[in-house]
Order: structure tokens, then sequence, then C-alpha cells
């Protein structure tokens, strides 16, 4: 039976910030979630060795708890080459419709991750977490070397066992629920789509390593069924993208609490790899269109993406969202609003309110949950309070704590 694996590092609470590469996760929102309890977590994948380091400097800034940093342990040169113009063709469509100049084709990258590695081991965080692949022997022995704890992603049992097999000291459970990015490399993606607590549970029983469960979870009532799985902790995303230190574009936000049903897919088409996002334009316009190789069409869509944030449509912006984003429009008031003004707090309530057990499944299954996460990460409702930052917010909750409603 695995140790306590967060406790170990430091952190007080089963709750995990999914790593956001390409700016919705800043270090900002990284720390909120480290000071109040749980492990943040800094997506990498596309930085630069010093954008890494800037990023730890900054999150160090912000707080003295223990935070983790992600990178993409593979996911380049997978994919055969494909003639770029018809995809081109697409995105000079989307440019025009922003007002952009044509767009030009990136070259192919080549895997960053040796160079971004070394910045991780100087930076030294608490965790180092990876997708898409396992390091080889030689980096996880120069992590190991550093002290650097570390935790793989898998989609299915198998990559949980040959995570374990490679020496990697914990594995996050991607279900097919998650959103953003797919982290299979074992199999097809089409044979990778394991419900969240199913492949929890299978990980659990496979393996001795401490497993987080991830996808799709959203308030009390999931990490309580996460943790019943046999999981050490949960790991959200989409829940936090809606607060005030998320990074993600003001449309973004906004169709993220307008959401009233699941209409995330699985696409290629903003990134060149497999992700689940809400659809929207551009993924409807390239439905039939050759994608290009990860990353690409990521470069190649960068600049749309941007300028689509700017222009406040969500038409062209990667809307990356797990199944369970009917849930954010819990944040309460008009989604315009809680989208401007990122009201985090509500969101925080709704959830704790969830969290209780008084009308969801068991009580003390649900109850220990939410004892474990609140007051700080999940907090029970307190009275209404203009929104604040993430540590003031969790502060006031915490010194004004009620019982729960009904």
């Amino acid at each position: 039976m695995p140790g306590n694996f967060l406790k170990e590092l430091g952190v007080d609470q089963p709750i995990i910030l999914a790593p956001m590469a390409g700016g919705s996760g800043t270090p900002e929102l990284v720390a909120a979630v480290s000071n109040a309890g749980g492990l943040g977590s800094w997506g990498g994948g596309y930085a630069t060795p010093q954008q890494i380091l800037d990023a730890a400097k900054q999150i160090r800034a912000l707080t003295s708890k223990p935070f983790a940093l992600n990178l993409f342990a593979g996911g380049y040169n997978i994919r055969p080459p494909v003639d770029p113009a018809p995809m081109l063709a697409m995105v000079t469509k989307a440019h025009e419709a922003l007002g952009l100049p044509p767009p030009v084709l990136p070259p192919v990258p080549e895997n960053p991750f040796d160079d971004q590695l070394a910045a991780v081991i100087e930076a030294r965080p608490a965790l180092f977490s990876f997708t898409f692949g396992i390091p080889d022997a030689d980096a996880l022995a120069r992590l190991r070397k550093a002290g650097i704890r570390t935790c793989g992603t898998a989609t299915t049992v198998e990559e949980g066992r040959a995570l374990a097999a490679a020496g990697v000291e914990s594995i996050a459970a991607q279900g097919e629920e998650a959103g953003a990015h797919r982290g299979t490399f074992l199999a097809a993606m089409e044979d990778s789509m394991v419900p969240t607590l199913d492949l929890t549970r299978g990980i659990v029983a496979a393996t001795s390593l401490p497993v987080f469960a991830s996808g799709g979870l959203m308030d009390g009532r999931d990490i309580a069924a996460a943790l019943a799985t046999g999981a050490q902790a949960a790991q959200l995303g989409t829940a936090f993208l809606v607060c005030p230190e998320s990074g993600a574009a003001a449309p973004y936000k906004k169709a993220l609490c307008d959401a009233r049903e699941d209409t995330t897919v699985i696409t290629r088409a903003y990134s060149g790899r497999e992700a689940r996002g809400l659809r929207n334009k551009f993924i409807d316009m390239t439905a039939d269109t050759p994608i290009l190789p990860f990353r690409q069409q990521n470069d190649l869509t960068r600049p749309m993406r941007t300028e689509s944030g700017k222009k406040g449509t969500p038409d062209y912006i990667s809307l990356w969202a797990g199944r369970g984003v009917t849930r954010a429009r819990h944040a309460g008031g008009r989604a315009d609003e809680n989208a401007n003004r990122g009201n985090r707090w509500r969101v925080t309530r709704s959830a704790g309110r969830a969290g209780c057990g008084r009308r969801h499944g068991p009580r003390h299954r649900a109850c220990d949950a939410r004892s474990a996460l609140s007051p700080r990460l999940f907090p029970p409702p307190c009275a209404p309070a203009p929104p604040a930052s993430a540590n003031n917010r969790f502060r006031r909750c915490r010194d004004r704590r009620q019982p729960a409603r009904a």
C-alpha cells in the first residue's frame, strides 16, 4: 500500500491543479492553489528553458508551498507529413475574418524536452510531472539525484504498468472525460478512452504507486468518488479555468460558463494532437482537412487563437474543457459577468454544497472528502462578499464558516 505521497511533498489537501500549458495556467493560479493547500502545477510544454526558470521564480515569489512543473515527454514526429496547402487555406479564412495577414507555414519543431528538463532540474520543483510518453532512464535518474519526485500520465492500465516499470513514483490517471490533450502513448487514442473512475480503480489495482484521478472532476462529489476508488488525490483543470488567476481569455471563460450541455469533442484541429474541447467554428471548418503534425499545427494556429481572444470571439480559440464543463455555470450570476470578473468564489461555494452529503450520496463518504478539502479549496457556503484573490477568498470562508445549506 503506497504512503501518502502528497503529504510527503508537504501538500495538505488531496487536490492538484492540472498543468495547463499555453497560458491558461499562470504562475498566479499555481501559487493560489498551492497557498490554499493543494498542489499547483505549471505546464511548460511549450516554454523555452528560460521561460521555465522565470515561471518557477515567479511562483516562488508568490508562495513558499510546494508546486509542480510539467512537460511533454513525447508526441513529436509520430505522424507522417501531410500536404499543408488545405490547412493553410482554412487558417487563411480565419485570418481574414480576424483581420490578420495571411499565415506563414511554420517549420516542424524538434522535440525540446532535453533542454526543458535541464531547466526543470535547475528550478527544483517538488514534483515533476509529464505526459505523452515516459522520459528515458537517464532523465529519471537525473531527477532522482536532484531530489525531484515524479508523476507520469496514463490513459490505460497498460500505460500505468509501463510507468511503474520505468521507476516513475506516481501516476495521474487521465480518464476519457479529461479536457485538453490526451496523454496516450502506447495504443491508439480510440482504444485508450477509459472513464476516469474505472481507469483509476484499474491502475490502483495493477500498481503499487500513488494514483491521482484526473478527468471531468468538478466538485466535492466528484472528488469523493475519485478518492473512493483508491486515488490519493483528484486533479482538476476545467474547474479552475474561470477563476481570476487563470490566464484564459475572456471569451474562453464565457464559453465555459455558458455551457448548458456537453458539446466537447476530441479534435486535432488546434495543435495536431488529440485534445478535448468545446466544439466551435474552426473545428467544424477543418473537419475534412488534413491536420499538420504536432506541434506544427499548434504553431500555425497560435496567431489565430491569440487574436480571437483579443477580438472577444470564441470561434477560433482552443476551448479545452472536460466533460464536466456544464457545471462551470454554477459560478452564479450572468455568464459574461463571471467570465469578465473571474468570479471563482461562487464556483467554490457551489462545489462546497455539492461536497456535502446532505443531498448527494452517502454522507460519511462525501463529507469526508469535503472535510479534507474544506475550507480552503472547496469551502462551505459563507455570507456573500465581493470576489477576491484565491488566498483571501479561502481565508474569508474559513473564518466565516457556517453549516452547509441543504
